[in-house]
């Protein structure tokens, strides 16, 4: 099997093929799905061993106290060959995984063999394809939890304990100092527990995404804005307990601690920060200073690590792996949410890589996940996936040539609300824009659509249209069913077509209209996905500017309920609602990622059409979409966050932007809400010049085929309960 290993002396990493390890009596055998990368203590374990000895010995003043004890003790010839001994030599990594059980040693029958399991220990959890883990450092995984999800089970463990010893209370307020991985899940954890949080970081980046996951204000440590929130939120009283999250050498922490606690406050150490407690400042206030260690009761005590005795709940409530099993339990109840703090998904064989660039600061990441392969669960070689078809154009090319100055002729399929109320306002008054006809299945849909847009011509016979060569493009704006279908004829009889969202309903829909393409050699497509073309968000993203390093980026769809009666309710014929909207919202964030997406993972809470979904993409960014049937209608429809490279840019319903970049003044713009812009009328300006010019059209059919698999991908993860990959056909 393969392991990440560290030369400590040298600093080198290595993915080594090392022995599998034995299942022993009182633990089980492990197969890696996806381990997870503490960016703090791995991070500076690895910077550490890049340093000189000198370096090395100025990080570590307790092992070289160990050594000078040593000397003394054994003299300095068998202390140097012990310590080099020892330096040189391979270590591992990783403390956080979670796998499939693939053999229950003797004395185990609280899982049994494909069970899915969390697991956690520096010596058990390794980044590694097979672990032994004993009794007290595995749990199981409640039903619905994402093995990605559990794999953070070890860390949300530590927040967890952090947290317990700060011993907050409902209405209480709190300082999270460092907001790291650990940094912000203990501030979920707290709002979870109805504690108001204040946040500390000089990262603008963490400080937003720290908003997000429920802190009340998020500032610089240096600046005024934490002073001024916990005064606030205070009364002037300062916060009930200080969560110290923070690494690094400075003191910084400990003296905004002691600064902003009330009298007799708690100061919780959970990272590794320089401590050097102020006297005055903490005997005044008579500061409790507790320290958290690790995962919870248990950690460090071999009896109950290795040998699997338990402590009697009656005296120690909360062990490190009922720690364990509390924090996944909170991730399966929604209560803690650790998808968007996943900034990057590496293949295991990639690990030094991975590793490299997270040293050298190329990969700026909250939180990084190794994926296994040949892994049950959510591994890579098993993962379901939806294919993503090729296109193909090996038949005849239709004629584009357009004599110069004659206009553009139209036709639409369709004259619903949508028609009539987004797409052909734009079009009745514009120059070089001929609306021809309009098609409709029943006759008086296309006599007032006729009378109220001016179409020469209204009837009921599509072959009518298909047939006429003087009609340049057709919209098709029916209903979902029909959508491929038409598009497919459209095709065929050498039209360019705008189908307005979804393309298709199934995999094979799908295929049937590149199968159009092909035979046609008819490329000339557009589906309304009109938000990319919206002035706003596009001004917003040139604002934004090129990243370098990969984004997250969060998108709330406060989709609200259908009225009764609806036909997007019919989901025999028409799909699911999100089948045949979710390909806005997919191709928004793909646009804005600048990719298509790799897989997809979706989860449905029971009872209503609620949707989360994680996108990954190439480059290891990720875009988190929440479609929601249950919010308040009072609150705006779209919100969106994109966060890269120390930038933020937000998206406020159409209505509002702005892109922090770090500078002193934000860059901001605001629309009022009647003059509302989605891109109807640009995406409609862009395809129309398309037409006339014969041209590109405004977005390649291969990211219009991308994002309709994405979409459909959604559904096909809800069905299996598994992520899903997008298989580019070759």
């Amino acid at each position: 099997m393969k392991q990440v290993v560290q030369n400590y002396k040298s600093g080198e990493l290595a993915v080594l093929d090392v022995p599998v390890p034995g299942c022993k009596p009182g633990g089980v055998l492990v197969r890696s799905v996806f381990s997870l990368i503490s960016t703090g203590t791995e991070l500076m374990k690895v910077s550490e061993a890049g340093m000189s000895m000198l370096g090395k010995a100025r990080s570590r003043p307790d092992q070289v106290a160990k050594v000078m004890q040593s000397v003394a003790t054994n003299g300095l010839p068998a202390t140097y060959r012990k310590v080099m001994g020892k330096l040189d030599s391979y270590t591992p990594l990783g403390y956080s995984l979670c796998g499939v059980v693939e053999q229950v040693g003797a004395g185990i029958d609280d899982v049994k063999v494909g069970d899915l399991v969390a697991c956690a220990g520096n010596e058990h959890a390794l980044h590694a394809e097979l672990n032994w883990v004993p009794r007290n450092l595995y749990t199981p995984v409640p039903d619905g939890l994402a093995p990605r999800h559990a794999a953070f089970g070890t860390v949300g463990s530590i927040a967890l304990q952090g947290v317990r010893q700060g011993e907050p209370q409902l209405g209480e307020v709190a300082l999270v100092i460092g907001l790291g991985l650990i940094g912000q899940l203990v501030v979920q954890l707290l709002a979870a527990a109805g504690v108001r949080v204040v946040g500390a970081d000089p990262d603008p980046a963490r400080c937003e995404l720290a908003e997000r996951l429920g802190a009340v204000a998020c500032g610089d440590p240096s600046s005024a804005a934490v002073e001024t929130a916990v005064a606030e939120l205070t009364g002037g009283h300062g916060v009930d307990q200080v969560y110290l999250a923070a690494g690094g050498g400075s003191n910084q922490p400990v003296e905004l601690a002691a600064r902003l606690s009330r009298d007799r406050g708690r100061v919780v150490d959970i990272g590794k920060c320089r401590l050097d407690l102020p006297w005055n400042a903490y005997y005044e206030k008579e500061l409790d200073v507790r320290f958290s260690r690790s995962y919870g009761p248990g950690r460090y005590d071999p009896e109950y690590e290795l040998e699997g005795r338990d402590y009697p709940i009656g005296y120690v409530r909360w062990t490190e792996r009922r720690n364990l099993a509390c924090f996944l339990d909170l991730m399966a109840r929604g209560r803690v949410d650790v998808a968007p703090l996943i900034s990057h998904i590496a293949d295991f064989d990639d690990a030094v890589e991975t590793y490299q660039r997270l040293k050298d600061g190329e990969l700026k990441a909250v939180a990084v996940l190794f994926r296994y392969p040949d892994a049950s669960g959510e591994g890579t070689a098993q993962a379901p996936a939806v294919a993503v078809p090729a296109v193909r154009r090996d038949g005849p090319a239709p004629v584009l040539a357009r004599p110069a100055g004659t206009p553009v002729r139209l036709a639409f399929v369709g004259a619903g609300n949508y028609a009539t109320s987004m797409l052909l306002p734009h079009l009745e008054q514009r120059d070089g824009v001929v609306l021809s006809t309009v098609v409709t299945t029943t006759a008086l849909s296309a006599a007032n659509a006729q009378r109220k847009f001016g179409f020469a011509r209204a009837t009921t016979d599509l072959d009518a249209v298909l047939g006429d060569p003087s009609i340049d493009a057709v919209f098709v704006v029916t209903r979902h069913s029909s959508h491929a279908d038409l598009t497919r004829k459209a095709l065929l009889a050498g039209k360019t077509v705008f189908v307005e969202k979804p393309l298709a309903l199934t995999e094979d829909e799908l295929a049937g209209v590149l199968r159009a393409v092909e035979e046609s050699g008819n490329d000339r497509l557009q589906v309304g996905f009109n938000r990319r073309f919206a002035p706003l968000l596009r001004e917003a993203r040139d604002r934004f500017g090129a990243r370098t390093g990969p984004a997250s980026l969060r998108y709330l769809v406060n989709a609200g309920r259908l009225q009764h009666g609806s036909w997007y309710l019919q989901q025999g014929t028409e799909g699911s609602r999100f089948v045949g909207e979710g390909g806005h919202f997919i191709d928004t964030a793909s646009w804005l990622l600048d990719a298509d997406p790799v897989s997809v993972y979706a989860v449905a809470p029971a009872g209503n059409e609620d949707l989360q979904v994680v996108l990954r993409y190439p480059d290891g960014s990720t875009a988190t979409l929440s479609y929601v049937t249950t919010g308040a209608s009072g609150f705006p429809k779209e919100t969106l966050d994109l966060v890269a490279d120390g930038k933020v840019l937000k998206l406020d319903d159409f209505v509002r932007a702005a892109v922090y970049d770090g500078r002193p003044r934000r860059w901001v713009s605001s629309r009022l809400p009647k003059a509302r812009d989605k891109g109807q009328s640009a995406e409609l300006a862009a395809f129309i010049k398309a037409v006339r010019t014969g041209g590109p059209m405004p977005v390649p059919l291969e990211s219009l085929v991308a994002t309709t698999a994405a979409t459909l991908a959604v559904q096909a993860c809800l069905a299996g309960g598994a992520p899903v990959t997008l298989a580019r056909a070759r």
